[in-house]
């Protein structure tokens, strides 16, 4: 016969079965918190939340003179509040150097019209610009330049800005990305440039007839031997924006120097290189592309009878075989009164384009 099992057996081994039960279910529940120990370790610290950033572009209408050309802002970079304010501040921050040493304005000078001598061309109205620097090395969009400038130029090391107070949010805000790149650098950068406007000389307020504003008898003859063959100024310089935006051999040497030529790896670019915008250029000294003349003054003197010939001179230097336009002295006198109409001070004292520091 089976084993017969009492009631009091049998209330026992219930018993004991709930002992086993509740041991398990405790053991679970410290396995329990302890997983969850382990687990809220991994997290980051409280005091470290992630970042809560927003991308809401707010899009800017770049503004200027009706006289001035259209104005082409390549469509995957439209201009915005965000990225000018951004491109502003890299532009005067010298983080944009892998040692802090140097900005952008280091070299680049308000006052001076954005340059500070003869080796930096002055940064105003660039957006019009297809070639850059003195021996076009660069040639493109503002874009092109300015990655030039952060990636080769500077040599930015992304990881400062990455790892820097405000930039992680100012990138996000403007262009709607966490990781900071050197192609997002040169587009706020650019954004930047394309707001450097001059458009507001003297020169220009009497062209749009501003009501008083009119130019001298001197001004007046400087403009036209300045716009005549007589000046012979107006094919380099002519245009509202008094540049070309070209490459030429003006003359300055009879052995020229590379130049252009040594981008191109053409004979015939010799001695080339861009020209300048008259704009401001009574700020913007030291003149030519080395910096030889101090002054207004000596540069006229060269164009009037200091001219050399070369193979590769450029084909509107006409006057080379007699050294130059041969200007009287009163002539040259009215010339520099007129280019003395070019100059915009509410560019250099413009707020929208110093340091926001």
């Amino acid at each position: 016969m089976g084993a017969v099992c009492s009631p009091l057996s049998l209330c026992r081994k219930l018993i004991d079965v709930d002992l086993l039960i509740m041991k398990r279910s405790y053991e679970s529940l410290i396995l329990l918190a302890f997983l969850i120990t382990l687990l809220g370790s991994c997290k980051k610290d409280p005091a470290s939340p992630q970042p809560n950033y927003t991308y809401d572009p707010i899009s800017y209408e770049i503004t200027f003179s009706d006289q001035f050309p259209i104005l082409d802002i390549p469509s995957d970079n439209p201009t915005t509040v965000a990225g000018i304010k951004l491109g502003r501040m890299l532009y005067y921050d010298a983080e944009l150097h892998p040692d802090g040493l140097h900005s952008c304005a280091s070299c680049h000078v308000q006052t001076n019209s954005f340059t500070s001598d003869g080796d930096v061309l002055p940064h105003l109205n660039l957006g019009w610009s297809s070639k850059f620097l003195w021996d076009g090395k660069i040639q493109g969009t503002l874009e092109d330049i300015m990655l030039f400038e952060v990636r080769d130029f500077f040599g930015t090391d992304v990881s400062r800005l990455q790892h820097h107070t405000d930039y992680p949010r100012l990138f996000f805000e403007a262009f709607g990305e966490e990781e900071i790149t050197q192609e997002n650098a040169a587009n706020a950068m650019a954004q930047f440039q394309r707001t450097m406007i001059s458009d507001n000389s003297k020169y220009d307020q009497v062209i749009s007839q501003k009501p008083g504003v009119f130019l001298t008898d001197a001004e007046l003859r400087g403009y036209d031997i300045f716009f005549t063959e007589r000046g012979d100024c107006f094919h380099c310089h002519g245009g509202i924006l008094f540049t070309d935006n070209l490459m030429h051999n003006n003359g300055l040497d009879a052995q020229p120097i590379a130049g252009y030529g040594a981008i191109t790896s053409e004979p015939f670019d010799m001695g080339k290189f861009k020209t300048p915008t008259l704009r401001n250029i009574a700020l913007t000294g030291p003149y030519m592309h080395d910096g030889r003349y101090e002054t207004l003054e000596e540069v006229l003197n060269f164009y009037s009878e200091g001219v050399h010939f070369s193979e590769t001179i450029d084909p509107l230097m006409k006057f080379v075989h007699q050294g130059g336009i041969q200007l009287t002295d009163i002539e040259k006198t009215d010339l520099l009164a007129f280019l003395y109409t070019l100059t915009d001070t509410s560019y250099i004292e413009d707020k929208n384009l110093s340091s926001p520091f």
